[in-house]
């Protein structure tokens, strides 16, 4: 068992996931239940299945949940993106919000690699 207050894929996926929540809090409130509400849930998504995963009693089971966090995390850059079509978010913001996000699932991958199945 891992413990994932540890694992730096955590950190940095909880830390992603404020990140989230600030830029949408300047979304349009109509996105309320739209998009704002889909990219907080896939950000809450991540560091929540790194955490359930880590408690599992097999690497197997802890490897399914890191590919769920990884889902979670390409569901994120598809709704960033569609976010900047809309004008929601400016092209900079996207950019640094893409590459935190690059960091996480290569991070994750690569921890998920790791793992003796």
């Amino acid at each position: 068992m891992h413990r994932f207050k540890d694992l730096e894929i955590w950190k940095k996926s909880r830390f992603f996931c404020s990140e989230i929540y600030a830029i949408t809090a300047d979304f349009p409130d109509s996105e309320k239940f739209g998009i704002t509400n889909q990219l907080r849930r896939a950000s809450v998504s991540i560091p929540s299945n790194i955490a359930e995963g880590s408690s599992r009693n097999s690497n197997k089971d802890f490897s399914r949940f890191l590919e769920i966090a990884i889902g979670s995390a390409y569901e994120i850059e598809t709704q960033l993106l569609i976010s900047s079509d809309l004008g929601f978010l400016k092209d900079d913001k996207l950019k640094a919000l893409s590459i935190q996000l690059e960091e996480i699932i290569k991070m994750t991958s690569k921890f998920r690699s790791t793992l003796k199945i």
